[in-house]
């Protein structure tokens, strides 16, 4: 028996050699990983979805926390008090006097 007899009844060529896989084989290598559409470009683009729904959410916090920032100053006091603390207003005639903590041990 030669060499290309042996291949021939060789049960893994013939599967091989069928007309079927050798185009089923191609055909999913190329939509896998050379398309357009392929799973590694689907799957980036998941990943960018995960980012932007996080991005979503965080904003969508910030959001709810400024509503209830402007929410509470509505009221007079609560706007005096914010202005006091974030921006350092005074009433006239008024000084203020910041004083800073040294965290560092010597």
């Amino acid at each position: 028996m030669s060499f290309f007899e042996r291949l021939k009844s060789n049960s893994v060529f013939k599967i091989l050699t069928n007309i079927f896989v050798m185009i089923l084989v191609p055909f999913i290598i190329w939509m896998l990983f050379f398309d357009e559409n392929s799973y590694l470009i689907h799957r980036k683009f998941n990943t960018e979805i995960e980012d932007l729904e996080s991005t979503i959410s965080f904003y969508e916090d910030k959001i709810s926390n400024d509503k209830e920032t402007i929410k509470k100053l509505q009221d007079s006091l609560e706007l005096e008090r914010f202005a006091r603390e974030q921006y350092l207003m005074k009433k006239e005639n008024e000084d203020i006097y910041i004083i800073e903590f040294d965290t560092i041990k010597k």
